[in-house]
């Protein structure tokens, strides 16, 4: 398993946090590993949920990208990258390569990041769970870090109810269901949560 810490970005993005320059670095640079026993997580950068959320993109590229803060999630929605990243190859799900986007804070603590910690079942999802999966201009939701995870893996959506151009720019957006969620009717709930995250950026 490969870890590793990149600064700057190959295409234009907003700048960050944590002294990172915005022009693009010639050499990324490097963090140690962070340690496999369990450590408290860094705050998210811009919103504090007390329940674990996961946010990953799924390019064409094949490579899972998660984040467990707001801010850098949309981010590489809006420019394709983030500023630093945490890079883990062949651990996703499905053995994919996860690429995580950190926070300065992540990087001078070297502990693992909110996301990796939901990702690897580290803080306890229950039924508070919360997930976004970007893929091909679509927006799947979910209620269920497993669901979450096989999606991520294989693609499938065995249930769901799909609200077709309800997205922000007209997207579709999926709610990824199972046998035991999908008889209890479609989650608002999770609609409400998708706006509420939107709401804050703006």
């Amino acid at each position: 398993m490969t870890t590793t810490v990149r600064c700057g970005a190959v295409i234009a993005i907003a700048a960050l946090a944590a002294g990172c320059a915005t022009a693009p670095s010639p050499m990324p640079a490097t963090a140690p590993a962070p340690s496999a026993a369990p450590m408290a997580a860094a705050a998210p950068a811009s919103i504090a949920a007390s329940k674990p959320e996961l946010y990953i993109v799924l390019p064409e590229t094949g490579r899972v990208h998660a984040f467990g803060d707001t801010k850098n999630y949309f981010d590489f929605l809006a420019h394709g990258e983030v500023a630093l990243t945490r890079t883990q190859i062949g651990a996703g799900p499905g053995g994919k390569t996860l690429v995580f986007g950190i926070t300065g804070d992540d990087v001078k603590t070297g502990a693992p990041s909110r996301g990796e910690q939901v990702l690897s079942g580290k803080v306890p999802a229950g039924d508070a769970f919360y997930g976004e999966v970007f893929k091909d201009n679509r927006y799947y939701l979910f209620g269920d870090l497993k669901d979450m995870t096989n999606f991520t893996a294989f693609g499938e959506v065995p249930y769901s109810y799909t609200d077709i151009g309800s997205g922000p720019k007209g997207e579709t957006i999926v709610f990824v269901m199972n046998k035991d969620s999908y008889a209890k009717g479609k989650p608002m709930d999770r609609m409400a949560r998708f706006k509420a995250l939107r709401a804050a950026k703006s």
